[in-house]
């Protein structure tokens, strides 16, 4: 079966293609056309199950109303949240998300970018994998590019992220407010610019407290295992930590795994504090103290600056790190 086009539904209602143009992307009023054309072309357009094409479209108007969004994984809650709130922001702007999962590799990136710039997408939206912005900042050059999670040191990428470094130095000084002196950090991919701020936040509150000696940092990577292998190897150390500080939830995860294998008991056994925000670790018994990130505000902050770059405006201010809370719950014991 032939793609239905503007031109055989001219043909069908016998219009001009300009006509019909006009009436399908809704510039009928602007044109002085009749109610009764308008019903005609949308009932035989109704028909025919007609779908415009964007990339026609991308040639007429330089816009195909498509965003690109990569993100490192789709199975981690924290980026599948902050997906929802770019496609629920992207909806109300009458724009279309194309989602790729790069599954933190660097290829897979690049890949997915030339793809999406294949497409003509009008903007790109990425918490990027690599520790390089070079392929990035390229190509900003020709789409606008806006960082969302993650940013890179001394780049002219705008980007919204967490203040991470506020949120390490927060979660680490509770934990020692409560007595601890031994506190285990997990961290994640370490070029990260985020796993590596929340260590350098977490090294600062033991050094302000003359503690420094006692930071011990281990693990490479935002996963399950990361956190449940990590955890199992100091919990079986003649000198156990009394705290895990988890740089991610899904490191928290595979933390709480080793703890429920080995009996232990939270706070008793071993006190927890995790970075990320998730309604389920309410849930848990106990609910874990945790860094909240503010996911929704940095989903709409990133768009509100996406599109306007790419109606061509720019702002100094594009370079925004957002406050972190830290949500006390029962998951860490006084000693």
């Amino acid at each position: 079966m032939s793609r239905e086009t503007l031109i055989s539904i001219a043909q069908r209602t016998r219009f001009s293609v300009s006509t019909v143009s006009r009436v399908l992307s809704g510039q009928a009023a602007k044109y002085r056309i009749s109610e009764k054309t308008v019903a005609l072309i949308a009932r035989e357009a109704e028909r025919c199950n007609y779908t415009p094409s964007l990339l026609a479209k991308g040639l007429r108007t330089s816009r195909t109303d498509t965003l690109g969004l990569l993100i490192p994984s789709i199975d981690n809650p924290y980026f599948a949240h902050i997906a929802s709130i770019i496609v629920h922001e992207a909806r109300k702007k009458d724009c279309k998300v194309i989602l790729i999962d790069t599954s933190e590799d660097v290829r897979n990136e690049r890949d997915g970018i030339r793809s999406l710039l294949s497409r003509k997408v009008d903007g790109i939206l990425i918490a990027p994998a690599g520790d390089d912005p070079a392929f990035l900042e390229a190509t900003a050059r020709q789409t606008p590019v806006v960082c969302i999670d993650r940013h890179f040191a001394g780049t002219s990428l705008p980007y919204v992220v967490t203040d991470n470094l506020r949120g390490g130095r927060e979660a680490t000084q509770h934990l020692i407010d409560h007595g601890h002196r031994h506190i285990l950090c997990i961290q994640g991919v370490r070029h990260s610019i985020p796993s590596a701020d929340r260590v350098r936040g977490y090294r600062q509150a033991l050094e302000a407290n003359g503690l420094g000696p006692y930071a011990r940092v281990v693990g490479d990577g935002f996963s399950i295992r990361n956190g449940y292998e990590q955890t199992l190897r100091a919990l079986h150390a003649r000198r156990r930590p009394t705290a895990i500080f988890a740089l991610s939830n899904t490191i928290l995860l595979g933390a709480l795994k080793a703890v429920r294998e080995l009996k232990l008991r939270i706070p008793d056994d071993i006190s927890l504090v995790s970075f990320d925000n998730y309604d389920y670790l309410d849930y848990l018994d106990p609910a874990v103290t945790r860094v909240g990130q503010p996911s929704d505000e940095i989903g709409a902050q990133a768009m509100e600056i996406l599109l306007r770059r790419i109606a061509g405006g720019t702002d100094d201010a594009e370079q925004r790190h957002l406050p972190p809370s830290l949500i006390v719950c029962r998951s860490v014991r006084a000693l």
